[in-house]
């Protein structure tokens, strides 16, 4: 296993162009090749979670080409043409769920599996959902949980109006996986949510995208979505945004260790929900500000601690919690149970980590309560194969400690650039 030193950093300052967000990224290929019509992708994110999408749909047929700056994706114009595939999906959320249920609409026989974590997080949710449709799903290993096969499905004896029901507070890409398959059936559908739905801003992306493709899903609250059927038609081209979850890394810096720290392309125009971490900042005490494809922090710790529920941005709390190692009393985040799922168990897991700095840390079941200590240790961190870990962590050597990081590599889930562009903007100490 790899390691990486990380020297004790004075000051951060400049400017940061972000990689392609991966929530969009990840729905507009498969958007792409579910529609009618040739797609030109531009700013695509190159990371492993976007390489196991492609590799996936170039199994099912779909053809995807290097077009200038862009990637052209060459429509199916409905349901994929292969009906029989094995596909390994690594520890990609993003593309697991949304291929399970397009493909179990599909009307094929197909494999899906992941690595070792993939395999321990929940999909039961979403397969009872889809059975509702007909769908014919058997679990290979533990009951509600990959791998998965999937069958050739039989009509369901229902109603073409009957609603399909989802929970939603387990995770959002449930939810998420439904609306971008339905357009595949023959008849409009309705989708109820059982529960409170978590991670909000990542369904309104979806719906946002889906609406690129020409498919206006009606929403009733968070409580209920009409879905229209298909087909998708392609917009000809789409711009992928920056991904603000990785922007959350370097304006939380600036915002900890004086700035200004810019990062472009994403800004007040944005669709994403994570861009809402600049709220996170400005409570700290950060000076934040924005144009419509840009964001720049600058402050200094110490910064002032905050109590904050964070289940709208799950991903971005991460950096928060980091940060809270440099406000100047306790810090409090609040329902996020949904770490408990996601590349690791990121409650339990982070509770570890900022303990080797010196932080003490309650560990709760849905949240995490931080009190700085009066002065950062150096520490070596682990990052349990989860990118967000990693980057997060990183940002500890701006209280002047050297860290190492074990297994640095794990950031190529999503911005295997991430530690070089960390250091463009860093000040050693």
């Amino acid at each position: 296993m790899r390691t990486l030193e990380l020297g004790p950093v004075k000051r951060v300052a400049g400017t940061i162009r972000l990689p392609g967000s991966k929530s969009i990224s990840n729905r507009a290929l498969l958007l792409a090749a579910l529609a009618r019509g040739d797609t030109r992708l531009v700013g695509l994110l190159e990371a492993d979670d976007t390489r196991v999408m492609r590799e996936a749909l170039a199994r099912l047929a779909v053809r995807c080409e290097p077009d200038g700056d862009a990637l052209r994706v060459h429509g199916a114009g409905g349901v994929p043409s292969v009906r029989e595939a094995t596909l390994f999906l690594g520890n990609a959320g993003t593309a697991f769920r949304p291929l399970t249920a397009v493909l179990a609409l599909t009307g094929g026989e197909y494999r899906l599996s992941g690595v070792a974590r993939m395999h321990e997080r929940p999909i039961g949710d979403l397969v009872d959902a889809l059975r509702q449709l007909g769908a014919r799903i058997d679990y290979l290993g533990a009951e509600g949980f990959p791998p998965l096969a999937i069958h050739p499905g039989a009509p369901a004896a229902r109603r073409a109006d009957a609603p399909v029901t989802v929970r939603g507070d387990v995770s959002s890409q449930f939810l998420t996986a439904l609306l971008m398959a339905l357009p595949m059936r023959a008849a409009p559908s309705v989708v109820e949510v059982a529960g409170e739905l978590i991670s909000k801003p990542y369904v309104e992306i979806t719906l946002k995208l889906m609406a690129r493709f020409g498919i206006q899903v009606q929403r009733d609250d968070w409580r209920a979505f009409r879905v229209p059927a298909g087909p998708y038609r392609s917009p000809g081209v789409l711009h992928v945004e920056g991904d603000a979850s990785s922007a959350s890394y370097f304006l939380a810096a600036g915002a900890i260790a004086g700035g200004p720290v810019r990062v472009e392309g994403v800004g007040r125009d944005s669709i994403q929900g994570d861009l809402a971490f600049i709220e996170v900042l400005e409570k700290m005490g950060a000076e934040v500000t924005a144009g419509p494809d840009w964001v720049e922090v600058r402050g200094q710790a110490p910064l002032a601690p905050f109590d904050l529920d964070l289940n709208h941005i799950p991903d971005a709390a991460m950096t928060a919690a980091v940060a809270a190692l440099f406000a100047r009393g306790p810090s409090t985040l609040r329902n996020i149970a949904s770490w408990r799922v996601k590349e690791t168990d990121r409650i339990a897991a982070m509770a570890t980590e900022l303990r080797k700095f010196g932080a003490q840390v309650d560990e709760r079941p849905d949240g995490l309560r931080i009190t700085p200590p009066d002065r950062l240790r150096p520490a070596t961190v682990d990052t349990y194969d989860d990118h967000r870990m990693a980057m997060s962590l990183a940002l500890a050597t701006l209280g002047g400690v050297a860290v190492r990081v074990n297994d640095p590599d794990c950031v190529a889930k999503t911005f295997p650039g991430y530690f070089d562009a960390l250091a463009s903007i860093v000040a050693p100490a």
